[in-house]
């Protein structure tokens, strides 16, 4: 070896334990600084969502993720929908902002070009547009289907079906639909089927209809919980105020007990149905009709409305009282008879003062 390359050497070996300069270490850590900077800066500050709206007379960018989609099915819907995205920056941003398993299912609207980051952490929120729907206590059935027919947010999977068909999709089993849903305030998602409505406010009837029945009494006249739903469809069309609910439950537990017709219009004008004007005449309970319990004693085949959940309660659990009569006194409670002779007395005083009432009126 000549010495020229021998000196050559020894300066490469010497080189390979050099110190790096202090001004190396800083070109290093203003890399690695840097590299984050640049990512959440790209994750953040670059728009993804168009400029422009899609919502008819609004402001924001509507996108639906569907339930049951990993980061790269939401990459792929999203990217469908028109946000710039693809599969893999998608993903590496998801985690970068650690949300990559908190991405929730839903419709949201968006704020036109908005970044990832920022739809990213919107949709973890859950920030997503709801509706909602709400069945009223005492409600009927063909006031339900209307309702929900009428619903501008729902898919319409059982407008046109009938009361057979409604009941096979769903799953259940009954002489008809009526009071099978439980009141109460439904919220869901837009473009979700009112199948789904349906289904949820049957099941929800079924637990309070089960827990109800778990606590009746062995000397109710009831014998399954379709009676129960029965009964207390007719106790909430009867009550005027909550605090009679018990007493008016009683009265007519006591009149199945004596074997006595329920006479109650509530029934009577449900058999007319829909096209009841307001206006119950002494015809209407002379005609025959399942429905009529003036003229037949017992249960009527059906349901009258969807009862509430104290309905259900007051029917299991009705007052002690041996009252078979009872009438309005006209500021929405309830005057309880145990005589016919009491009860047409209290009947000739309120109805004498509501007439009063009427005729003072101009």
């Amino acid at each position: 070896m000549s010495f020229y390359h021998s000196l050559m050497s020894r300066k490469f070996q010497k080189s390979l334990f050099i110190k790096p300069s202090i001004g190396g270490w800083k070109s290093y850590s203003l890399i690695f600084i840097s590299l984050p900077l640049l990512l959440y800066g790209a994750i953040f500050l670059l728009p993804v969502v168009p400029a422009t709206s899609n919502v008819d007379k609004g402001s924001a960018y509507k996108i639906k993720i569907t339930p049951q989609s990993g980061l790269s099915a939401i990459a792929g819907q999203l990217s469908e929908q028109g946000i710039s995205t693809n599969a893999i920056t998608f993903q590496v941003a998801a985690r970068a902002v650690f949300v990559g398993s908190k991405l929730k299912p839903g419709t949201y609207l968006l704020a036109p070009r908005a970044s990832l980051g920022n739809i990213l952490l919107q949709i973890a929120r859950g920030d997503r547009v709801r509706e909602t729907i709400a069945i009223i206590p005492g409600m009927t059935i063909w006031q339900l289907r209307s309702l929900i027919d009428k619903h501008p947010a729902l898919i319409h999977q059982t407008k046109d079906m009938s009361s057979k068909e409604l009941l096979m999709t769903i799953g259940l089993s009954y002489p008809g639909d009526e009071g099978l849903f439980y009141p109460d305030t439904y919220i869901f998602d837009p473009d979700d089927s009112d199948t789904s409505i349906y289904r949820r406010a049957s099941k929800a009837m079924q637990k309070q209809l089960t827990a109800a029945w778990d606590q009746r009494d062995s000397a109710t006249p009831l014998k399954t919980p379709y009676d129960l739903l029965i009964l207390a469809s007719i106790v909430e069309k009867e009550t005027g105020r909550s605090s009679d609910r018990s007493l008016v439950s009683a009265v007519f537990v006591n009149r199945l007990n004596l074997n006595m017709p329920l006479q109650t219009d509530p029934t009577v004008i449900y058999g007319i149905g829909p096209k009841f004007d307001g206006n119950l005449r002494k015809t209407d309970l002379r005609k025959d009709s399942p429905y009529n319990t003036y003229m037949h004693k017992g249960l009527p085949p059906t349901p009258i409305a969807m009862p509430s959940k104290e309905s259900l309660l007051a029917v299991i659990q009705p007052a002690k009282s041996d009252a078979v009569y009872f009438v309005a006194r006209g500021d929405g409670t309830s005057h309880f008879s145990k005589t016919l002779k009491e009860h047409e007395s209290a009947v000739d005083q309120f109805q004498r003062k509501r007439n009063s009432s009427n005729q003072s009126k101009p």
